[in-house]
């Protein structure tokens, strides 16, 4: 693969980066040591400006090439939060915070990202300026959405944003990416149910709001099967049931939870419809009440056509395999907010047959960081050529 030389030099630095990292992990916003070793290293490089608070704890590094006469600035986003998981595997950087590790690779992105930073500044090798932007909060926390709401795309001049995330399963150095829609939409729902409750030797005495929960969770899933058109993508998962405390009591409460996906925006509006009529029906019909609270968290992550074909490019100029077309995934991610502000793309770079993302034995694979580095190096150069 054609790795940048000056690159592979400091793999064992960024190697050092990111361990270090994976020992310290933090949470959602939570991520203050983390910002601050990024901050710290910024500044050791020689980046231009360091601005740090963003979206709360988010840290952006401005990086001006040695010819700004295109006008252009690309930004380039790593995550920095961590997963509340036990890590169960004995390394010598294992998770020093109890049950809290870098199941997701977070750890990686934002080492590969400070590398880019590093070759970047050293070399400024580029027309215009590249922004380097590291998010708190992916993990549910919006931390892409609050960064952009704080008007970090104006303040920074940013005119295209790129992110890229590992990949298990996917072949070791491979880039995989497609345009249009790649990533669901993830969103979340509180059905709260009020009966009445009482003993449960005397069913006709009580509206049984166990009985009202089932035939919701039930009915939920007509939606996708019966409501969605086939050739179009949904989910919604009923994750949580919770009701009672006691054998013989029918509880007067009962809620459930869990999550709706989708790939479309059109297919998500009929979600929080038709799930809000079904729940509010389906509990009249036995004498109840329940109320439908859907929250609408993650969009649908969308290439830029254009800018997905163009990270395509780059890819090749690292790798020989990339993948144009790659699968959709029912999965989130918050950096679907930066490409609603800004065209980009959002590529995939595998780290081989690995352990699986969020579970308690992953591990980030440091074999891949120059690959990754690399690409991060070419799509600027390439995107703001100095020659």
């Amino acid at each position: 693969m054609p790795i940048i030389n000056r690159i592979s030099e400091f793999h064992d630095d960024i190697t050092e980066w990111r361990r270090d990292i994976h020992a310290h992990p933090e949470l959602q916003f939570d991520v203050n040591r983390t910002a601050a070793l990024v901050a710290e290293k910024l500044k050791e490089f020689g980046v231009d400006e360091i601005v740090t608070g963003i979206g709360q704890t988010g840290v952006v590094g401005v990086i001006k090439g040695r010819k700004s006469q295109s006008g252009r600035t690309i930004g380039l986003r790593a995550d920095m939060d961590a997963l509340p998981i036990q890590e169960i595997v004995d390394r010598p950087y294992k998770s020093k915070t109890p049950g809290v590790m870098h199941a997701c690779g977070h750890d990686g992105h934002t080492a590969m990202l400070l590398g880019a930073a590093r070759y970047l500044a050293e070399t400024r090798n580029f027309d215009g300026t590249a922004v380097v932007i590291f998010q708190p909060a992916e993990e549910g926390g919006g931390g892409g959405r609050e960064m952009v709401k704080e008007g970090m795309m104006d303040r920074f001049g940013i005119d295209e944003v790129y992110g890229m995330h590992n990949a298990p399963g996917i072949p070791f150095g491979q880039f995989s990416i497609r345009p249009g829609p790649m990533m669901a939409s993830a969103d979340m729902f509180i059905i709260d149910i009020e009966g009445k409750g009482g003993h449960a030797a005397r069913p006709q005495r009580v509206i049984d709001t166990t009985l009202v929960g089932a035939h919701i969770m039930t009915a939920l899933q007509s939606v996708v099967s019966r409501n969605v058109d086939p050739v179009e993508a949904a989910v919604i998962s009923v994750t949580t049931f919770k009701a009672g405390d006691a054998f013989n009591v029918v509880p007067q409460t009962a809620q459930l939870t869990g999550t709706a996906r989708t790939l479309s925006p059109e297919v998500r509006d009929l979600l929080e419809i038709r799930m809000k009529e079904i729940v509010e029906h389906t509990a009249a019909a036995f004498g109840a009440k329940a109320t439908l609270d859907y929250q609408r968290h993650y969009p649908v992550l969308s290439n830029h056509p254009e800018q997905a074909e163009f990270a395509g490019k780059v890819a090749r100029m690292v790798s020989d395999k990339v993948d144009m077309n790659t699968p959709q995934v029912m999965g989130g991610e918050d950096f679907s907010f930066m490409l609603e502000a800004r065209p980009g793309a959002f590529i995939y770079i595998g780290q081989g047959d690995t352990q699986y993302l969020h579970h308690p034995e992953y591990d980030f694979n440091d074999e891949i960081i120059p690959i990754g580095v690399s690409y991060w190096a070419k799509l600027v150069e390439t995107a703001m050529p100095a020659d």
